[in-house]
């Protein structure tokens, strides 16, 4: 398939994709933006002058950074697990494979759907916060990269999720017993530094918690873990998950069966 039709291809499946939760934008933009006020409003305001300061900022401004990534993981785990299972379910994704579309052009279009989506709610999330707490970037480069790389990341595990789902009950499994208790044990309301030494320990196993750290010294300059080791977990993570999807995909798994 040459150059030109290929970007056609790819341009078309995540136009589709960003066209489609942006039609439907009071349930994919505005339940988070709400969501994430809440937590703005009890867990900042409220709670916040009780807590103190951590990490040497006010409890609210600690908290800013890990409740934006907490909206970008969600919101890009979500847009593509529910948009490629619906793909599967309605049989859509028949015409795909059997087009002569590199997979890997498929794979890539959902993913910048899922990361188009939890950018998007980054960003309004990021706006709201305005009205609660000064925000100052500490360095742009790692804030961008992170929160790029964290939302890549997330798209291509909902997609993983959606290739192996076998109805839509399966595609909430995994947000809601896997996805949320790590997100919440991640380090966003709280610093590892404040834990016993074996729970600092057990922590290092969350993912998220390289991610939420990473994110928060590109916004504050602080952090519990090295920078370098983060981005080597962080793209490790892409790499693998990447190539997995991309095998599974390859095979079939969950869609010519």
């Amino acid at each position: 398939m040459r150059i030109r039709e290929t970007s056609i291809a790819l341009y078309t499946i995540v136009y589709r994709e960003i066209r489609r939760f942006l039609r439907i934008w009071l349930q994919t933009l505005l339940p988070p933006a709400i969501t994430m006020s809440l937590y703005f409003v009890i867990f900042g305001n409220l709670i916040g002058p009780r807590i103190g300061e951590m990490g040497g900022y006010g409890y609210m401004e600690f908290i800013v950074p890990g409740l934006i990534m907490m909206s970008v993981i969600t919101n890009s785990y979500g847009n593509v697990v529910s948009s490629f299972y619906g793909t599967k379910f309605q049989r859509h994704i028949e015409e795909l494979l059997v087009s002569p579309i590199p997979i890997s052009i498929i794979l890539i279009g959902y993913v910048v759907g899922g990361v188009a989506r939890g950018l998007s709610v980054g960003a309004i999330v990021t706006c709201l916060s305005l009205f609660f707490t000064d925000l100052q970037i500490h360095n742009i480069w790692v804030t961008l990269s992170v929160v790029a790389l964290t939302s890549t990341l997330f798209a291509i595990a909902g997609f993983i999720n959606a290739i192996y789902a076998n109805s839509f009950d399966d595609i909430s499994i995994i947000p809601t017993f896997v996805l949320t208790p790590l997100t919440y044990l991640g380090g966003v309301f709280y610093s590892i530094s404040l834990l016993p030494e074996f729970w600092q320990n057990v922590s290092l196993i969350n993912p998220i918690l390289y991610m939420v750290n990473t994110f928060r010294y590109g916004i504050l300059g602080v952090t519990d873990i090295p920078l370098g080791i983060a981005f080597t977990i962080i793209i490790g993570f892409v790499i693998g998950l990447y190539s997995f999807a991309y095998y599974l995909l390859r095979i079939g798994k969950g869609i010519r069966q």
